[in-house]
C-alpha cells in the first residue's frame, strides 16, 4: 500500500490537523506494515501561483525560466503521486471558513483537464479511481449538524466537492472542530477524533 500524507497548515507542532493526520497514517501503517508514506508539506513545499506562464506552458509554449519549469515540475510529481497513492491524508485546516492557501495550490495543480478528468458527451469522469481519502478536519468554530454558521463552511464541503470531481469519492472526514471555544471543548474535540482513529479498520 501507498499512502499520501498531505498536510498543509502554518502552525507546525502546534496544528490539530497535522497530529490528526499523522494519526490516520500511523493507524494505517500499523494495519498495513508494508506501506510505503510520500510525504508533502504544502507549507515548506510551496509553489507558485498558477499566471500566464503557466497557461502558455499549458498550451504548448516552450519553457524558457529555469524557476518556471522547476515550479511545473513539481506540479507534475503532485499528479504523479496521487496516481500512485492507494490512500490519501490530507490535512486541512479551516483558515477564514475555507482551506489554506497552500492547499488550493495543490489542488490547482493537480486538477487538470486530460490528467486527473475529463470531459466527454456525458459529462465529466474523474480520472483519480479507486482510492481511499481520509481528511484530517480541524476548525476552530461549529460549522456542523444546525449550527448557524454551517453556511460558512468552504472548508471540507469544497474538499470533498473539488476532490469528487476527479474521483476521489471514497471519503472520510476526521474532524476536530470547536477547537477555540475553550481548553475543555478543544481537548473534548481531539480526543473525539483521536478514538474515530482508532478505530479505523484496514
Amino acid at each position: 500500500m501507498t499512502i499520501l500524507h498531505i498536510d498543509s497548515s502554518i502552525l507546525g507542532s502546534q496544528s490539530v490537523s497535522r497530529v490528526l493526520s499523522a494519526d490516520i497514517v500511523a493507524r494505517k501503517t500499523a494495519l498495513h506494515r508494508h506501506s510505503k508514506v510520500i510525504y508533502r508539506d504544502l507549507a515548506k513545499d510551496t509553489v507558485l501561483q498558477l499566471s500566464d506562464r503557466h497557461l502558455a506552458v499549458f498550451h504548448g509554449a516552450a519553457v524558457t525560466d529555469p524557476e518556471l519549469g522547476a515550479d511545473l515540475a513539481v506540479g507534475g510529481a503532485y499528479i504523479d503521486e496521487l496516481f500512485e497513492a492507494d490512500v490519501i491524508v490530507i490535512g486541512a485546516p479551516m483558515y477564514n471558513f475555507t482551506i489554506p492557501s497552500q492547499l488550493k495550490s495543490w489542488i490547482d495543480r493537480v486538477v487538470v483537464a486530460g490528467r486527473t478528468f475529463k470531459y466527454d458527451e456525458n459529462g465529466v469522469e474523474g480520472l483519480v479511481k479507486g482510492k481511499k481519502l481520509f481528511i484530517a478536519s480541524a476548525r476552530g468554530g461549529v460549522y456542523t449538524g444546525d449550527s448557524p454558521a454551517a453556511f460558512l463552511d468552504h472548508q471540507e464541503k469544497y474538499l470533498k466537492g473539488m476532490l469528487g470531481f476527479i474521483g476521489l469519492t471514497d471519503i472520510t472526514v476526521i474532524r476536530a472542530e470547536g477547537l477555540n471555544l475553550g481548553e475543555e471543548a478543544k481537548a473534548s474535540a481531539i480526543a473525539a477524533a483521536k478514538q474515530e482513529i482508532a478505530a479505523l479498520a484496514a
